[in-house]
């Protein structure tokens, strides 16, 4: 489904504030979780016989290993290495919390229709059979589902224009309504959809005025990269980075006193390892940890298109949606 509960998604990116009385309420991220309908999977991943990791080598949560500070990125149809990927370091982390924080104070000082247009140019300019050639090598995904899926990236002007209006200010018989961002959120990207998914999470927190960190799954770290970058192009200096790495580097992005929300959708044990470390700061989270999804026919039904159908969207990208057809 392309539905989205809007104002879900804005109270999760944002605070609401009282310029009559100066006080801040915070809405629950849980609104913006509970309203969240997309197409996202588990975090289960089949490894081709010759991706298995040597001895010595680390071998992380997804299957794929770090050699020498590098993920490397393999190919799941061939096992050929597609490319090795730096890690990001503790060090360079703490960096880009820092560049971050400064930036998100030019960046919502900007008005909201400028960032909502921005947003959109940067979505647009994701054209080119590259993005789909890189999709395919690395997730496996076949190349028509590469194809629609870019599609989709590009076709987020309906999707922007209703952040701009769940964001606006709003007068009523004795206040006005203002959303305020968070600061910083933290984005950890799946690897089912990797282009898509990581702006349904990355576009409402930058529409709101936050800057976003985003760290895409291990499995899929050249195409995270390719749309991260190529939307930052269009955005103000560090409003939108990129990590690398497996759990300890997005440990340490979640981890940080400076980051305001998380936004992750993933596996429940890493939802739950999330929850744990924002515990403390009380941050706020979005946390999409797939789905149980019926196929319910009832005795009226048109059984072959029922069957049909049941096949259809339980096998689709290899099973690896949220929202597919688990049981009948």
């Amino acid at each position: 489904s392309k539905s989205f509960a809007f104002v879900g998604l804005v109270c999760a990116f944002t605070c609401i504030a009282s310029p009559s009385t100066s006080t801040a309420f915070s809405t629950s991220a849980a609104v913006g979780a509970t309203f969240l309908h997309k197409r996202y999977a588990k975090d289960i991943f089949y490894l081709h016989k010759s991706q298995r990791v040597k001895a010595g080598s680390r071998r992380m949560v997804q299957g794929v290993a770090i050699e020498n500070g590098e993920i490397v990125n393999t190919n799941p149809a061939t096992g050929e290495v597609v490319s090795r990927v730096k890690t990001t370091s503790p060090d360079e982390v703490l960096a880009t919390v820092a560049r971050a924080k400064a930036a998100q104070e030019v960046w919502s000082a900007m008005p909201l229709q400028e960032r909502c247009d921005l947003l959109k140019k940067g979505t647009k300019a994701m054209e080119g059979q590259e993005y789909c050639d890189m999709m395919v090598k690395e997730m496996g995904k076949p190349m028509h589902e590469a194809v629609e899926e870019m599609e989709f990236v590009r076709d987020k002007d309906a999707f922007i224009d209703n952040m701009f209006e769940a964001n606006k200010e709003r007068d009523y018989d004795h206040c006005t309504l203002i959303r305020d961002p968070l600061g910083i959120v933290v984005v950890l990207s799946p690897w089912n959809y990797p282009a898509d998914e990581i702006l349904l999470l990355t576009l409402p927190a930058l529409a709101a005025g936050n800057a976003v960190i985003v760290k895409p799954s291990e499995v899929t770290p050249e195409i995270g990269a390719m749309i991260i970058n190529k939307l930052a192009s269009f955005l103000p200096p560090d409003v939108l980075q990129l990590c690398q790495g497996d759990g300890e580097v997005g440990k340490l992005l979640v981890s940080n006193k400076d980051v305001n929300m998380v936004a992750m959708t993933g596996s429940t044990a890493t939802g739950k390892a999330i929850l744990r470390n924002c515990a403390d700061d009380l941050k706020r989270v979005v946390l999409e940890m797939g789905g149980k999804d019926p196929l319910v026919v009832f005795g009226d039904a048109d059984l072959d298109l029922a069957a049909k159908d049941a096949v259809e969207f339980s096998l689709c990208n290899a099973g690896q949606v949220c929202s597919s057809v688990e049981r009948v």
